[in-house]
């Protein structure tokens, strides 16, 4: 298949929509990182991204929309709670999980009743939603189970030959995806943490909880209710361990292993300043948030460099480090050391 590498001018933007309409996948831009993009009620394009990712069919697909209006279309009902989550946050990193329409494809929600909805706030996904003319159903648009791709770089080496068409918009601004919250259940929760925290929702009155598999993954015979919860995601070709804890403690243990690589190519992603030898750096930044838009372009780059292990430095700083946390952990398969 030849893969279109489109701009964001109006008249890619058109032709991006009608590749959707007939039911073809186009990657493209959003505020947290790229989408692989099909129509959101077409079964047979669904079945596409599953596809063209290796993704498996139980993991369920979101749901991208340009307009609050078309929530109508897409839920059979809306909570009081999630209304006051969509009048504030959306267009945001934030996707609700409602009871879904008879009109949304089994295909789309991996035979859930419920979906998953994101109105993003870049204007390119919404222009290329609009132009459409339906909702758009997108998974990260990476091969499953590798980093997020957050450049129009990273959708290039892994969908060219994939997909129809790939939409360069530049550099996604948060960088992790979006948090998604279930409104289907007793009480509002937590489902993947994202650009909108924990934090942030209790602060407009929400009674939310945390679900207890956010840093670990849900059981083989369990079902998803949102992507990012059973397989394994967020990875490199790198072995990825996580030093968790201050500076000083941080950095001693990582001095420590690298001394035990045996000859293999190690990579330091650094929050706390380079001060490492033998070992290629990456800046994560000093902050979560920096942290959380650097995260999948460095553990690509890293991959691109050679390396084989890599020690990441992390402290939970601010709200945004449990979105941090959540991807580090699931990259390095759970290999966290405390100090």
């Amino acid at each position: 298949m030849e893969t279109k590498l489109l701009t964001t001018s109006e008249k890619d933007i058109n032709t991006a929509g009608g590749i959707i309409a007939d039911g073809g996948l186009v990657a493209f831009p959003t505020e947290t990182v790229y989408g692989l993009g099909a129509s959101a009620f077409d079964i047979g394009a669904a079945k596409k991204i599953y596809a063209a990712k290796g993704r498996p069919s139980d993991n369920p697909l979101i749901v991208h929309i340009a307009d609050k209006l078309q929530l109508s279309d897409i839920a059979a009902e809306i909570p009081n709670e999630a209304k006051i989550v969509i009048d504030k946050f959306m267009p945001g990193p934030i996707t609700v999980i409602l009871k879904k329409k008879p009109s949304v494809p089994d295909t789309v929600t991996a035979g859930l009743q419920t979906v998953a909805i994101r109105f993003p706030s870049n204007e390119t996904a919404q222009r290329l939603i609009k132009a459409a003319g339906v909702p758009i159903a997108a998974p990260s648009a990476n091969l499953s189970g590798k980093p997020s791709p957050t450049t129009a770089a990273h959708v290039i080496a892994d969908m060219t030959g994939r997909i129809d068409a790939i939409i360069d918009g530049g550099a996604c601004d948060v960088g992790v995806e979006s948090t998604i919250v279930d409104f289907t259940g007793d009480k509002p929760e937590i489902l993947r943490p994202g650009g909108v925290t924990y934090d942030d929702l209790k602060a407009v009155g929400l009674d939310i909880i945390i679900n207890k598999n956010i840093l670990k993954s849900i059981g083989a015979n369990e079902v998803p209710k949102s992507p990012g919860m059973k397989y394994k995601h967020y990875a490199p070709n790198a072995e990825v361990t996580v030093v968790e804890g201050e500076k000083d403690a941080v950095q001693k243990k990582i001095k420590e292993l690298l001394k035990g690589v045996d000859g293999k190519t190690a990579g330091v992603l650094a929050m706390y300043g380079a001060e490492y030898d033998d070992a290629v750096i990456l800046t994560a930044g000093e902050s979560n948030r920096e942290y959380a838009k650097n995260l999948f372009s460095a553990l690509r780059e890293f991959d691109n460099l050679g390396v084989e292990i890599v020690f990441a430095e992390f402290c939970e700083k601010d709200g945004y480090g449990l979105a941090v946390k959540n991807r580090l952990y699931k990259a390095a398969a759970q290999r966290v050391i405390h100090v």
